[in-house]
């Protein structure tokens, strides 16, 4: 559940990146198809290897593409936090990636409501959820239920606090991942999203 979670994040996170290009964005379109029909079913029923073959596939699609288009704020958190704490880096993935959807569409709103990337977030809900008016808030709903459903641990149980916050936050900002964010997010956003995580 969990690497399959990170698999998604490496194909949401470049179609929404400031350096996404139409190679990689068809990868990451045809990779969260197959996320979004098969992660659940991959868990539930780990010998249909149609599911299995769906994943698989992702994961190298979501390689390509983040090699190509680089990531966002979701890894340029998980890799600092897995630093400081004993946390598994997919399921670290997994527990931010709704939040961090949700907080980059509401920074995009707020400062740059005609950013190429608002209509992408739109994209990426029309393919989870196979809706074709689908919005961005559909796609956030879906990723948290989907996180439900496989039993995401919140961040709280690998020992994460608010009294580390200030320290994580500023490693994340300086990490590598979070320069391929559609937008620069704030210190408040950063610790939005670490509360809604924990």
């Amino acid at each position: 559940a969990a690497t399959g979670l990170d698999a998604l994040t490496q194909l949401i996170e470049p179609y929404v990146s400031h350096k996404s290009n139409p190679l990689t964005d068809a990868l990451c379109k045809e990779g969260i198809s197959r996320v979004a029909r098969s992660l659940a079913r991959a868990c539930a029923q780990p010998m249909e290897i149609g599911a299995r073959e769906d994943m698989a596939l992702a994961s190298l699609f979501g390689g390509l593409a983040l090699a190509n288009a680089k990531l966002g704020a979701v890894h340029g958190i998980a890799g600092p936090l897995g630093g400081m704490f004993p946390a598994p880096h997919g399921a670290t993935c997994a527990a931010l990636l709704p939040h961090v959807m949700a907080v980059n569409v509401q920074a995009l709103l707020a400062r740059q409501p005609d950013h190429v990337a608002v209509s992408r977030f739109d994209d990426l809900a029309q393919w989870l959820t196979g809706h074709s008016g689908a919005t961005a808030e559909a796609g956030v709903a879906f990723i948290e239920k989907l996180c439900s459903q496989l039993q995401i641990p919140k961040l709280r149980s690998y020992g994460l606090s608010e009294v580390a916050f200030p320290e994580l936050i500023e490693k994340s900002m300086q990490a590598s991942s979070m320069q391929g964010n559609p937008i620069s997010l704030k210190e408040a956003e950063l610790h939005e999203i670490l509360r809604r995580a924990l």
